[in-house]
C-alpha cells in the first residue's frame, strides 16, 4: 500500500520532513500516487504540512507510532 510506504519514508527523517518531489524520488512511485496517498494521510490526520515558499513539506505527526511491518 502506498500510504504505508510514504509513512515509512517519513519516519526516516522526522525532523526535516520531505517535499512531494523528494518522496517521489525516494519511493520511485508516480507523482500522482504520492499526491493521492498524502491527501489520504492528511485527511486521516497522520501527516502535518509546513509551507516553505511554494513548497509543502510533509511530516509524520508526532502522535503516530512507527510501523512494525
Amino acid at each position: 500500500m502506498v500510504e504505508k510506504e510514504i509513512i515509512s519514508i517519513l519516519e526516516k527523517d522526522p525532523q526535516s520532513g520531505f517535499t512531494i518531489t523528494e518522496l517521489v524520488t525516494v519511493s520511485q512511485l508516480p507523482r500522482s500516487a504520492v499526491r493521492i496517498a498524502l491527501a489520504k494521510l492528511e485527511g486521516a490526520e497522520k501527516v502535518s504540512i509546513r509551507k516553505a515558499g511554494m513548497a509543502k513539506i510533509y511530516f509524520l505527526k508526532k502522535n503516530q507510532k512507527k510501523t512494525t511491518r
